[in-house]
């Protein structure tokens, strides 16, 4: 301890003063303060001034005049929720079949109609292949085309007016809804899910019928035998009901019970839910879903469906096909020089 308190502490040098450039201190400064305004005054660009947006909150609830035609998505909202809405699977249209899907189809009624009309105007009766075939058909293409009786406009008017007639006598105008048929069109109406109805029958029997059955007002659009040339499995149906509703094709559910249904609606590049009311399940197949009954399905599937992007339609451009190009083989020909000798 005395050894330690006897040793001399030497204090180090002191230290140099620093000089302090005031003028580069006062550049840095002001530098400094100058972003800083220009971050702020960035800042308070993006922040509008005003807030009275004209923000869409309410909903048209007029048939076909929402969503906007062909689109969803409209960038001049700037309610973010109403734009995602319209962007998402929520926009879609349900079109519907008449017979088999909303009300009970009785097929031999069908048959009997074709054997009396053959019977009245001599014609040989049609065997039961042809009777599946004309399923679903306009009268005047089953009689022109398939049938073959007659390819006279006239002519063909003339007996698919008498069919309807024979069929509707046979018919008695009883309808009979579907078990889960109301429950879900008021389902869909709830939603505010547009719908149509699509039917060969004539327009003045359709609208009997709807009347009959107490479902008036349900559906946006009514497509009949006279708005189109031909039946199924042509798909000029469910176009032009997507043309009236204002729809784009992949954003349509058709709701069908046949086979000859399921192909119109993806020729038409619409999704397709087939009832299994009048054929078994397993062949439904081709068909996007397939229900026993209307009721079994919810909101989520309807959605869920009309998100799904069939491999089968593809992207709508023509695929490029590349030339092959000939490979030219070798030479086998052997020439001799002239001078060999």
């Amino acid at each position: 301890m005395a050894e330690i308190l006897s040793r001399r502490i030497t204090m180090a040098p002191p230290l140099p003063k620093l000089r302090v450039d005031h003028s580069k201190n006062s550049s840095i400064k002001a530098l400094a303060m100058e972003l800083a305004k220009e971050t702020y005054s960035f800042k308070e660009d993006r922040i509008p001034k005003k807030w009275d947006y004209p923000t869409d909150t309410s909903v048209d609830r007029k048939p076909g005049l929402w969503p906007p035609e062909n689109k969803a998505d409209n960038p001049s909202l700037h309610n973010p929720l109403l734009r995602q809405e319209r962007m998402g699977s929520g926009w879609l249209v349900a079109i519907f079949e008449w017979e088999g899907v909303l009300i009970e189809d009785n097929t031999d009624l069908e048959k009997q109609a074709w054997l009396a009309l053959s019977q009245e105007e001599g014609k040989s009766p049609p065997p039961a292949f042809m009777l599946r075939r004309i399923e679903g058909m306009k009268n005047e293409q089953a009689i022109s085309e398939v049938l073959c009786w007659s390819r006279d406009p006239a002519q063909m008017r003339r007996m698919a007016t008498r069919k309807e007639d024979i069929y509707q006598a046979l018919q008695g105008g009883i309808y009979r809804l579907r078990a889960g048929s109301r429950e879900f069109v008021n389902f869909l109406m709830h939603y505010n899910i547009p719908m149509a109805l699509v039917s060969t029958r004539p327009r003045k029997t359709l609208e009997a019928a709807i009347g009959n059955i107490g479902i008036e007002g349900y559906f946006n659009v009514t497509v009949a035998a006279e708005d189109v040339q031909r039946g199924k499995p042509d798909p000029e149906m469910f176009e032009y009901a997507a043309q009236l509703l204002k729809f784009i094709p992949e954003r349509c559910i058709v709701f069908g019970n046949s086979n000859q249904t399921v192909e119109a609606a993806h020729d038409a590049r619409m999704k397709c839910v087939a009832v299994a009311s009048k054929h078994p399940v397993y062949e439904l197949a081709a068909a996007d879903l397939v229900v026993r009954r209307l009721d079994e399905l919810s909101v989520v599937d309807l959605k869920n469906l009309a998100v799904i992007e069939s491999t089968e339609f593809g992207s709508g451009e023509p695929e490029l096909e590349m030339e092959e190009e000939d490979d030219p083989s070798p030479s086998t020909r052997v020439t001799f020089d002239d001078n060999f000798w």
